[in-house]
C-alpha cells in the first residue's frame, strides 16, 4: 500500500498508530512521553510528514506504518481470538497499540497448533490472502499417532473424501520425514483440514506445526531468528515471499 506523506498533526499520527484517542495522544505528548525522529516534542498539533517517521513513546521506538504486516511464531495453547475461551490470546503476545489498530490474523491456527501466523490491519489484503480462491499453500510438519509408510503419503496426494465436501481433497505436496512425521502442503484452506484429511486416510494427528505460507518460511530469512512467542514486521520483500509459490 502506498504511504501518504502529507503532513499531519502529531496527535493524529499517534492515534493512527494505535496510541489511543486524539485526547489520549494529546496527553501523551503534553506529558513529555513522545519524541519524533529522536527529538522530544511537546506540541500535539505540530505537523510531520509520515514517510520515514520514527516515533518514540515512553522511550520505545516505533516507526510509522500506514499498514502493519506481522509474522508471529505462535506457541501452543494460544487462541487466535480477542475473546479466548480456554487459553491465552495470541494478541497478548503483541504490543497493545497494535490491537488498537485492529490487527487480525490472516486465517487461524488451532490452540494446540504452533508455527507461522500472519497478522495485519490491512483488511483487503487479509481477505485476499485468506481467500481459498488464492490457493496460497500452507506447509505443516505433522506428528502422527500411528506409524506411517508411503501408502499414507500416496492416499493424501491422491485425495481423500471428507464427509462434508463434494469431492476428494488432495495434498499439494506430501512426504515422510520419519514413520511418525509428515511434511504436508495444502492450498484449499478448509476447516481443520490437516487433521480431517489425515483421519480420513487412516491415521491421527497428535501435533501440528505450520512451517511456511507460500515461500515465507519460519526456518529461513527473514524469520529464522524468531523464537516461540516472538513477532516481526514484514517488509515488501517478506510479503513478496508469501506470493512466491
Amino acid at each position: 500500500m502506498p504511504v501518504s506523506n502529507r503532513p499531519q498533526p502529531l496527535e493524529r499520527i499517534l492515534q493512527s498508530q494505535g496510541f489511543g484517542s486524539r485526547k489520549t495522544a494529546r496527553a501523551l505528548v503534553q506529558a513529555g512521553r513522545v519524541a519524533v525522529n529522536g527529538q522530544p516534542c511537546h506540541q500535539p498539533d505540530a505537523s510531520f510528514a509520515t514517510d520515514g517517521l520514527l516515533l518514540t513513546v515512553d522511550e520505545q521506538p516505533w516507526p510509522y506504518r500506514e499498514r502493519l504486516y506481522l509474522a508471529l511464531y505462535k506457541p501452543a495453547n494460544y487462541e487466535c481470538s480477542r475473546t479466548p475461551q480456554h487459553h491465552a490470546s495470541v494478541f497478548s503476545l503483541l504490543p497493545a497499540h497494535f490491537l488498537a489498530r485492529g490487527v487480525q490474523p490472516i486465517g487461524r491456527l488451532d490452540a494446540d497448533t504452533t508455527g507461522l501466523l500472519l497478522l495485519t490491519d490491512d483488511g483487503p489484503y487479509n481477505h485476499a490472502l485468506a481467500s481459498p480462491k488464492r490457493h496460497v499453500p500452507k506447509t505443516y510438519q505433522v506428528s502422527l499417532k500411528h506409524a506411517a509408510d508411503t501408502s499414507l503419503v500416496a492416499a493424501l496426494l491422491a485425495g481423500v473424501q471428507l464427509h462434508d465436501e463434494p469431492a476428494p481433497l488432495a495434498a499439494r505436496a506430501c512426504s515422510l520425514l520419519d514413520e511418525h512425521q509428515l511434511l504436508l502442503t495444502l492450498d484449499q484452506g478448509k476447516y481443520h483440514q490437516v487433521k480431517r484429511m489425515v483421519a480420513a486416510a487412516g491415521n491421527r494427528v497428535v501435533a501440528l506445526h505450520r512451517v511456511a505460507m507460500g515461500g515465507l518460511r519460519l526456518d529461513a530469512p527473514p524469520l529464522q531468528q524468531l523464537a516461540e512467542g516472538e513477532w516481526c514486521e514484514l517488509d515488501a520483500d517478506g510479503l513478496a515471499l508469501i506470493q512466491s509459490y
